[in-house]
């Protein structure tokens, strides 16, 4: 499974897995889409869980770590390839950044319910 249906699964639950890294509905007619999830209390939980300071809102290692994702280099190299990241993948800061939108993107593409201050 990809790194950004990892994150999907995570936090729309078994039926995301499906869904494509590109963007669109997932598999079988769009059922991921059709229902909106609330992003936020989710991974907020999924913070709590952990025990630990996470900024899942600003850090997309924060957010991985929240799902208990690998959000090591490597790991955050490979979803920038999967996401289409033209940018240099050496300059962590820089992709960070981009992965995060991307990923906030996405989620609410594919029917996340976003706090306003991670919209477009």
């Amino acid at each position: 499974m990809s790194i950004f249906g990892k994150i999907m699964g995570a936090i729309f639950g078994t039926k995301a897995d499906a869904a494509p890294a590109g963007g669109g509905t997932a598999a079988g007619g769009g059922s991921a889409a059709a229902a909106t999830v609330d992003v936020a209390p989710i991974l907020d939980a999924a913070v709590k869980a952990k025990g630990e300071k996470l900024a899942w809102r600003t850090s997309i290692v924060d957010l991985m770590k929240a799902l208990d994702i690998d959000s090591s280099f490597t790991a955050r190299k490979e979803l920038a390839k999967e996401l289409g990241y033209t940018g240099d993948s050496n300059d962590s800061a820089s992709m960070n950044i981009w992965l995060h939108k991307q990923v906030m993107t996405k989620l609410a593409a594919n029917g996340g319910k976003l706090p306003p201050e991670l919209k477009d």
